[in-house]
């Protein structure tokens, strides 16, 4: 799992240096956005492929795992925002490193949630 978590910082960093991710629209949330459930998702089918699951199993993963992403990634965004901004700007229209550490650590909040709800499901099985 810690190289789903460092592949995909890796990517979403990328992905801000190249400047893909659009600043002055929607699009770059959504960018954002699809980075990070496409990681969520890499968690589930990992998770499901190394424990050998069936095609349920496979299914209920994948849910569990987005709805942890869902779930994590508001409330550590918010939390990581608050701490990261000065106030006067938000952090994508500040760029640089604050907004580099944002995206860092709203991709590795969302990856702790999926793992985490994918660690509550598999307490129950």
């Amino acid at each position: 799992m810690l190289y789903i978590a460092l592949a995909a910082t890796i990517g979403i960093l990328l992905l801000q240096w190249t400047g893909s991710i659009p600043l002055e629209s929607v699009g770059g949330s959504l960018t954002i956005g699809l980075i990070y459930i496409l990681a969520a998702v890499a968690v589930g089918i990992h998770e499901a492929w190394t424990k050998k699951r069936a095609v349920l199993g496979w299914i209920v993963n994948l849910v569990v795992s987005i709805v942890g992403a869902f779930v994590a990634a508001p409330l550590g965004g918010g939390i990581l925002a608050m701490l990261l901004s000065d106030g006067t700007q938000s952090l994508a229209a500040a760029g640089g490193l604050r907004f580099s550490l944002a995206l860092i650590g709203g991709m590795l909040v969302t990856l702790l949630g999926s793992w985490c709800a994918l660690w509550i499901v598999n307490r129950w099985r």
